[in-house]
């Protein structure tokens, strides 16, 4: 918790920390070229690890450069001195000449593992803080946010689009580092023969076709970058389609729409496989665009070495260091073509980034130990977007009373009760607990003194035991158990195999209802709030542990503020106050008794379960 506040702070200043900050983060410029940009951003995810970024470049350059001169330069002696008329030399010679062969490829094959060992350590640590970096931004997301956005679609980017970006930072950083060596080493190669033999220079010539690698290369980058965005929205409409049906197996089984699934699964399959063809054309076509337009150029060298009369040794050495040229050109054209597809993973994950965080800690807030419970309400608006869900809304709750909360569904109950521990901010007047406003209240502090028993309580992929600790992480298992009893569910968790131990499934679907809202009143009970939130709290119970759990409620509320939201009227007839909701508005006030004798509403809304 510490650290999310602190990245809260940090968020709140666009200075996240213990990260560096992405070009897109500081300030977003359209004077530079697009690939720059996009060069920026990645070095900017793979800064905090830049000693190793270094040393790879070290040993990539060295594997670079001993490719472009090193190896053009041994071929060069091997079939001038070796394979020449006259073959005077001695056997040791012959010897000596061949093994710089050997000696050079292990020399660049160790040079470029270690570089590439080096550059995926940075890159594969740069996602990992990445990740989770995405990952602490979501819990500090309002729940407005994951209401406007599918959760198979934040998984995808998580996942699918940091896996994207990671196999792209790996290949731009290795490119990026070797091939501007292997250029600068073959260049060097031939600027010398061209220095020492006569003819060389003109077989240059062939270097007029480089500047035309550069149409194909900006057309099929624009175009990929399109696609490769495309195909990641496929794919995030692809993980949310089986996050909605591994969520509701059951109502797929007792509706019989497993065809139905099946079908809406097979469309998004094969929407994804689309886009991701394209993606490969794209991605594929280019290659064999910059090689025919290099082999050209090669074949323009051939001509041209021929007619000026070069020497067999020397044109070989050429020939071979235009073509690590050419294919360093070749890889560069591959590079902007990965860069268009990491770029565009990245600004799906930046879009989580940059979203903005509507619910933030005031840096000047009071630390609040303990509350009585006062809440007050005082001319609140709240609209989701620009849709009004709460008007001009006003209540006084006294500490220590039971306050119930009535209405027609979507009257804006859940809104009510989901602003006191500020899931969402108001928009417009105040709500104070004790005299204070929510917002001068660390969100540690304020959630501390609120307890929350939602009616479709949700339950971790863990043991019992940890579950019910949610409601006070520090808890001992003592505690845990006499809260258990409390909520009369040491009984049925005793009757299990591992007891306590027993893991309940992912949302506690191993357990009935009725046991996973136990399980969530026990936590209610352990965390021993001075405010406790009620929604429809009994409504998955059947009548025999409904009963008991009304005697445990009954017990657990004394000296607490207690909002009940409940559609059932038998729950709340006790309660001091109860607010009637219509559309965003309360209407009326009062105890149950004089509500039913002055509230037209009330009335309908009792009369329909008399």
């Amino acid at each position: 918790m510490a650290k999310l506040q602190a990245d809260r702070q940090c968020a709140m200043e666009k200075c996240p920390e213990g990260y560096p900050l992405l070009p897109s983060e500081v300030q977003p410029s359209s004077s530079h070229p697009h690939m720059l940009k996009d060069l920026k951003t990645f070095f900017a995810l793979i800064r905090p690890y830049q000693g190793k970024i270094w040393l790879s470049a070290v040993f990539g350059s060295i594997g670079g450069a001993l490719t472009g001169a090193g190896l053009t330069n041994g071929v060069e002696r091997l079939f001038s001195n070796i394979f020449s008329d006259d073959r005077a030399l001695m056997l040791n010679e012959i010897i000596l000449i061949a093994a710089i062969f050997p000696i050079l490829f292990l020399i660049i094959g160790a040079s470029n593992f270690l570089g590439a060992y080096l550059l995926h350590s940075a890159g594969l640590a740069a996602i990992r803080d990445l990740r989770v970096r995405v990952f602490d931004r979501l819990q500090l997301l309002s729940f407005a946010y994951f209401q406007n956005n599918p959760s198979g679609d934040l998984i995808a980017r998580i996942t699918g689009d940091t896996q994207a970006l990671q196999i792209t930072l790996n290949y731009v950083a290795r490119k990026f580092i070797t091939q501007p060596a292997t250029i600068i080493g073959a260049a060097f190669f031939l600027i010398l023969k061209a220095v020492q033999h006569e003819g060389v220079l003109e077989i240059y010539l062939c270097l007029m076709a480089l500047p035309v690698v550069v149409f194909p290369i900006r057309h099929f980058s624009r175009k990929l970058s399109r696609k490769a965005v495309k195909q990641q929205e496929e794919f995030g409409g692809l993980t949310q389609n089986i996050v909605q049906n591994l969520s509701a197996a059951r109502e797929v089984r007792a509706f019989n729409l497993e065809e139905r699934e099946s079908t809406r699964f097979r469309n998004r399959a094969a929407d994804l496989y689309r886009s991701q063809m394209k993606v490969v054309k794209y991605g594929f076509s280019l290659p064999p665009v910059i090689e025919t337009i290099s082999s050209i150029g090669l074949s323009i060298a051939f001509v041209i070495g021929y007619y000026q009369g070069v020497a067999g040794g020397v044109f070989t050495g050429v020939f071979l260091a235009l073509y690590f040229l050419y294919s360093a050109i070749k890889s560069l054209g591959m590079f902007a073509a990965e860069l268009s597809k990491g770029a565009a993973a990245l600004k799906r994950v930046e879009e989580i980034l940059n979203q903005s965080i509507d619910v933030v800690e005031d840096p000047n807030a009071k630390p609040l130990e303990a509350a009585n419970g006062d809440i007050c309400f005082d001319r609140v608006d709240f609209s989701y977007d620009s849709a009004p869900v709460l008007q001009n809304v006003s209540a006084q709750i006294s500490a220590g009373s039971i306050c119930a909360l009535v209405g027609p569904s979507g009257s804006g109950k859940s809104t009510f009760v989901n602003l006191v521990p500020r899931f969402f901010d108001v928009v417009k007047g105040s709500i104070s607990i004790d005299g204070r406003d929510l917002r001068s209240i660390p969100l540690k502090d304020l959630r501390q003194q609120i307890a929350l028993v939602s009616q479709e309580p949700v339950l971790f992929d863990d043991t019992v035991m940890e579950n019910i600790r949610l409601g006070r992480q520090d808890a001992t298992d003592e505690e845990v158990k006499a809260a258990a009893k409390n909520a009369f569910a040491d009984e049925f968790i005793r009757s299990m195999d591992r007891g306590y131990d027993e893991i309940v499934g992912e949302r506690g679907a191993r357990l009935s209802g009725g046991q996973r809202q136990r399980i969530a009143i026990a936590r209610a009970f352990l965390r021993s709030a001075p405010i406790l939130i009620l929604d429809e709290a009994t409504s998955a119970l059947d009548s025999e542990s409904e009963e008991k759990i009304q005697q445990a409620l009954s017990k657990l509320v004394i000296g607490k503020t207690v909002l009940i939201i409940a559609h059932r009227f038998s729950t709340i007839v006790s309660a001091q106050q109860i607010l009637v909701f219509e559309n965003g508005q309360i209407v009326d006030s009062g105890s149950h008794d004089e509500l039913l004798a002055n509230s037209p509403l009330y009335q309908r809304l009792y009369s329909r379960q008399a």
